[in-house]
C-alpha cells in the first residue's frame, strides 16, 4: 500500500466509536503511515467527506 492509494475498510480489530464503526465497508484514500506498537503499521485514511481516521494495515484492503 502507498500514499494516495484507494482502500476499503474491511474489518475493525478493536472496540471503536460509533463514528468509526460506520466507516466499515466505506472507501477512502491513504494519506499517511505511522508505526503503531513497534511491530505494525497504521494508515491514515481520508474519506470523501474530508474526515479521516487511523486504521491498522490489516483493517483495510486495496481497491483495484
Amino acid at each position: 500500500m502507498e500514499v494516495g492509494q484507494k482502500v476499503r475498510v474491511r474489518r475493525l480489530r478493536d472496540r471503536v466509536s460509533e463514528v468509526v464503526v460506520k466507516r466499515l465497508g466505506q472507501t477512502g484514500t491513504i494519506k499517511d503511515f505511522k508505526m503503531t506498537d513497534g511491530s505494525g503499521v497504521g494508515v491514515f485514511v481520508q474519506f470523501e467527506d474530508q474526515s479521516g481516521t487511523w486504521f491498522f494495515e490489516d483493517e483495510v484492503e486495496p481497491i483495484s
